[in-house]
Formats: structure tokens, C-alpha cells, sequence
């Protein structure tokens, strides 16, 4: 690569999929070319998220060393197949980037760089600190309590922290962040329709296969109340009230 290839590709992170095949849909190389340092991606199944975000953690990785990159997802099966997203891209670039040492879920770049695929379990991840990136994936199906036990993380390094997920019912950190969170997130929704790479004709299969209240999370990022549920949210919400003195912890 010369080097204004790779000036380029160091004030572009859009390039990071360009150069490895990939054409970003407009909100992918929209949200690589952001430094929002907080945003939550909420999408549909196949929409690409996982890609934009294995390209994010790539380019922060080579191009700001020592940086420090954690990819949080709830399982160890989940964690590796972001891993290796960032793998496969990481293929077109490994003579710019040198690895010190790469395992099934870490990359060691010679830069001083390192990129780290976790499970969800608090015991896991205690150790890190000064992170750059965090990407949390399924993010709606990561626990409250985890959550706020890896947000310092960012607290001295000002690192940036990304959500991705599709809908899991009202509840949880990632519904409150869309729903009520502060203007300082960014969000990115996209819908099965929004995507070009999804036919019309197997949205309406799924939608017969599937029913409408799973169609609607899965495809229409709609955070549906869950199948149990005796109070709707809106209900409860609507129900809450600062006129009523609360019996317990006034």
C-alpha cells in the first residue's frame, strides 16, 4: 500500500470495508466516519452491523495505537463470530498491520494495539481498563447489571461505546438508552426494508412464517411487549405518577 493509500484509508474508516471487497450501505460509512462517542445501533436481522462494527474496531486499532478494543457479546459463541468479522477483514490489511500474536479471540498488533472478543460474564472482563472502543453485540440481551459494570471502563481512557442489537422486548439498559437515554447517543436504526441485500418476497415469507409479533422485532426493530407480559409498559409508564408518596424509600 503507498502511503497515500494509507493516509487515505487513515482519515477514511469507510475504506477499511471498501478495501476488503465490501460497498458500506450509507449509514455504515455514515457511522464509521462519525466519532460520536456514544451510539446505538438497533437493526434488523442481515443488516450488517456486526461488519460495521468488526470495520470500526479495525480501523481504531491501526490507526490509534495503543488502543485498546473490547468486543462484549452474551456468549463466547457470539463473541467469536464478531471475532471474526474483524479476522476476515484484518486479512486485507496484515502487511500494514503487523500481528504480534493472534489467537481465536484476540489480536495482538504490533503497534501496541489490541483487539479482545469476551463472553458476557462480569468475572471475565473485571481486569480491563483504559478501554478505547467498546462494542457491546446484542446489546439488548446484555444484563443491566453487566452494563454498568463495564462503563468505567471508559471513565479515564474517554473511550467510545457502542450498543448493536435487534429489539428484546421493553425492558432492559439498551430499551431505556433508545427509549429515554440521553442526546449524547447516537442512534442508528435500520429496518429489513431499509436494506437492499433483503427481498420483498422473503420479508413476506417470514413475515407468514414467523407471526407479526416476531416479525416485527426481528425485521422491524419494533421493542414489542414480551409474550408474558402481564402490564404493558406504556400501561405501567402511564400508571407512575410523582403526585402518589411511595410507601417504601421516600
Amino acid at each position: 500500500m503507498t502511503l497515500a493509500a494509507d493516509l487515505a484509508l487513515a482519515l477514511d474508516p469507510a475504506l477499511v470495508m471498501a478495501r476488503a471487497g465490501l460497498t458500506p450501505d450509507p449509514w455504515q460509512a455514515e457511522l464509521l466516519r462519525s466519532r460520536a462517542k456514544r451510539a446505538l445501533l438497533l437493526c434488523t436481522r442481515q443488516a450488517g452491523k456486526s461488519t460495521v462494527t468488526a470495520a470500526l474496531a479495525l480501523h481504531e486499532a491501526m490507526y490509534r495505537p495503543p488502543a485498546l478494543v473490547l468486543l462484549l457479546s452474551p456468549s463466547l459463541r457470539q463473541s467469536g463470530e464478531l471475532f471474526r468479522k474483524v479476522l476476515s477483514l484484518y486479512s486485507v490489511f496484515d502487511k500494514q498491520a503487523p500481528a504480534e500474536a493472534e489467537t481465536a479471540l484476540r489480536l495482538d498488533l504490533q503497534n501496541g494495539s489490541r483487539i479482545v472478543s469476551l463472553p458476557g460474564k462480569e468475572e471475565t472482563i473485571r481486569g480491563y481498563s483504559g478501554v478505547s472502543l467498546l462494542i457491546l453485540d446484542e446489546a439488548a440481551r446484555i444484563p443491566d447489571d453487566l452494563y454498568f459494570s463495564v462503563r468505567p471502563m471508559l471513565a479515564v481512557s474517554g473511550g467510545r461505546l457502542i450498543g448493536l442489537s435487534t429489539p428484546f422486548g421493553k425492558r432492559g439498559w439498551f430499551f431505556e438508552s433508545w427509549q429515554n437515554g440521553a442526546t449524547d447517543w447516537r442512534r442508528v436504526k435500520v429496518t429489513a426494508h431499509d436494506c437492499p441485500r433483503i427481498a420483498p418476497a422473503f420479508l413476506e415469507e417470514e413475515r407468514r412464517a414467523l407471526g407479526d409479533w416476531w416479525f416485527r422485532q426481528e425485521y422491524e426493530c419494533e421493542f414489542v411487549e414480551t409474550v408474558d407480559q402481564l402490564f404493558g409498559y406504556d400501561l405501567v409508564m402511564e400508571a407512575i405518577t410523582p403526585a402518589v408518596t411511595p410507601l417504601f424509600g421516600g
